[in-house]
């Protein structure tokens, strides 16, 4: 088969910047106006929102996996960061002595072919002599990502490799802030006799160091108080806590399993272009063994990955979150330079190799890579993207003010229903609205959220970005969720996206807003029943005005027999101010408040906060709603 063929047939997706800016057609509602909603439950047929509606864009950005996500300790473990030539920068490696003590530099003698970059630490004192080591030893540190956290009780493995012409004394540990407290060390000491200890080629050492205290700004540690040259690299390390053994840090990943994503897109955007194409992410150099990754320094948004983080641990992410991969690749254009059409093929290989990595069988080319990785079950990609520099129309990049974002909730209402369906696949509220994650910004996303909701039948897709930040890197603002080393929180735009976690595969039910011509109320009703299989009727209600709003509601098609109040119940996003943010002090200050529906019926009024984001949860005492001529598998999904 033609390969030019093949290549159209398996590119499911291709993206496009698409800048957008729209006048803002929302005012507030006069105090104590009323408005209506209507709520139909027996249209027929029933419409089913796609699976794949709602997900996350993952993009290494803002130190999102490297010092975040991904939970290896050590930055620029294997002193690439300042590139292939020598002398290296080893930022944030530092050293311990000064110069009459040990002089530290590096060069190309690594055991890896494409990490040739080596530490070599020659050690001037001794424990004796005229030049005698101080008591702590000389030697090497590495911070982290601003701060390692180490707690007590935890254990953090320790590997390295390490050389040296003659027997070695070296001591590995987990250091507290103030540089003296010693949370958990190891000593290795090598005998001249012992065979197993040599270490005059490149040897791999593993070491467990449990850890006595805590401290969430620690650093390892390296030293030694014997003369001698002693080379290193390829140093790691990483908490046995992470999520299944994965190396996922355990309270990001709980963040995003928490929203139930349909789907995760990555690695990202213009992290997969790069500012140059040298610069840009290459799936081939992030699989195989950690050790042999080259890494790269990420031009667009000027940090260095070692891509431990790379194309199979993506894949494994989303598998765990029980989400479907959607891989973003390059397809030969950079911000600044592209390669010629006419030698575009050695690309469409690379993409073709990818999909073969993923789904290929266990003895295919790079199917066996993956087997060898320990996954020898194909994973379950279905969806590949290009690059965001693309002729497609269909997938839509929106950043903008929040009146612009709220008053987008029906661009799509008169879009052609015949095509291909449009993938969002970056949307978020910026500028002064966003703060560093306002309620505003939340808002204003719902409403956009609600209108790709009542446009499911043309919308496949959304995805909000970006989804991490390090506090201590914000490169792109606002973001979804923000952590350190050992703390995380959500802004109100994260808790927004739990009101639409329930509507992937969920029934869309025929609604009708009434209020002023010039309304500040959007709104969307689903079906969606809960792991008990209970079903619910679920109406979401945004208020974007400054004004409280009385909500009529009335369900028709629903007795109201059939509702269950004890079980009904009203959720609520909101605070008195627009522009609250949450904060590692006030991590839940706007966050969602749920109580019981007092009065669950299926005629009710609601009254409605101003600036809020309101879920009505109405449960039914019946799975089945009984509608004459329905298809009795949708009306079972009701």
């Amino acid at each position: 088969m033609d390969l030019t063929y093949a290549a159209c047939k398996l590119l499911l997706f291709f993206l496009l910047v698409f800048c957008t800016s729209y006048q803002c057609c929302a005012t507030g509602i006069n105090a104590d106006q009323t408005a209506w909603l209507s709520v139909n439950v027996s249209e027929n047929p029933p419409r089913k929102i796609p699976k794949t509606m709602f997900g996350i864009s993952f993009e290494e950005i803002n130190h999102a996996g490297a010092g975040g996500l991904w939970a290896e300790l050590v930055s620029n473990r294997g002193f690439e960061a300042g590139g292939q030539n020598t002398p290296s920068n080893i930022s944030p490696w530092s050293i311990l002595g000064d110069e009459s003590l040990i002089f530290v530099s590096t060069d190309r003698s690594s055991c890896f072919d494409r990490n040739r970059i080596a530490l070599r630490m020659e050690v001037l004192c001794n424990t004796d002599g005229d030049n005698i080591c101080p008591a702590a030893g000389v030697g090497v540190y590495n911070p982290g990502f601003w701060g390692m956290n180490i707690e007590q009780g935890k254990t953090y493995k320790v590997t390295f490799y390490v050389r040296s012409l003659q027997p070695i004394e070296l001591s590995v540990s987990l250091i507290g802030s103030n540089g003296l407290q010693k949370l958990a060390t190891a000593d290795i000491i090598q005998s001249r006799s012992c065979r197993d200890d040599n270490v005059t080629n490149w040897t791999k050492k593993e070491i467990l160091l449990q850890a006595a205290g805590t401290d969430p700004n620690s650093r390892l540690q390296l030293t030694t108080r014997k003369k001698g040259t002693i080379w290193l690299d390829q140093v790691s390390a990483v908490p046995l806590s992470t999520h299944k053994g994965h190396g996922f840090r355990q309270d990001l990943f709980d963040m995003l399993a928490e929203l139930k994503p349909g789907f995760i897109r990555f690695p990202g955007g213009s992290f997969v272009e790069g500012e140059w194409l040298v610069n840009a992410f290459r799936w081939k150099e992030t699989v195989g063994a950690w050790e042999e990754r080259p890494g790269h320094f990420g031009d667009v948004w000027q940090y260095w990955t070692d891509d431990g983080l790379g194309y199979f641990e993506f894949l494994q992410l989303a598998e765990d979150l029980g989400a479907l991969p959607v891989w973003v690749f390059n397809n030969g254009i950079s911000h600044n330079n592209q390669v010629d059409s006419s030698v575009i093929l050695p690309f469409v290989q690379d993409i073709l190799d990818a999909i073969e990595f993923a789904r290929g069988d266990p003895t295919s080319t790079w199917g066996s890579v993956r087997a060898e990785m320990g996954h020898a079950e194909p994973f379950d990609l279905r969806y590949v993207l290009s690059g965001i520099k693309t002729l497609e129309t269909r997938i839509i990049v929106v950043y903008t003010n929040a009146n612009s974002m709220f008053s987008m909730a029906h661009n799509f209402d008169h879009t052609s229903r015949s095509g291909p369906k449009a993938f969002v696949s970056e949307y978020a509220v910026t500028g002064n609205d966003a703060g560093r994650g306002s309620l505003l910004k939340a808002l204003a996303e719902a409403a956009f959220l609600l209108g790709l909701e009542s446009n499911s039948d043309v919308v496949e897709m959304a995805s909000n970005a970006p989804l991490f930040v390090n506090t201590n890197d914000w490169r792109f603002n606002p973001d979804a969720i923000v952590f350190d080393s050992s703390k995380v929180y959500g802004t109100p735009t994260y808790w927004m996206q739990h009101f639409f976690k329930e509507s992937n595969g969920a029934i869309l039910l025929n609604s009708k807003l009434q209020a002023n011509s010039s309304s500040s109320l959007i709104a969307s009703a689903i079906s969606w029943k809960n792991p008990d299989n209970r079903s619910y009727l679920r109406i979401k209600v945004v208020n974007f005005g400054s004004n409280r709003v009385s909500l009529k509601v009335s369900v028709d098609g629903l007795d109201k027999n059939s509702i269950e109040a004890a079980g009904s119940t009203i959720t609520t996003l909101m605070s008195s101010n627009a522009m609250a943010e949450n904060s590692f002090s006030e991590p839940k200050k706007v966050a969602p408040t749920t109580s019981q529906l007092e009065n669950a019926s299926n005629r009710m009024n609601v009254v409605l906060a101003p600036y809020s984001l309101t879920s009505i949860d109405l449960l039914r005492k019946s799975n089945i709603v009984q509608v004459a001529g329905c298809n009795a598998d949708l009306c079972t999904s009701l």
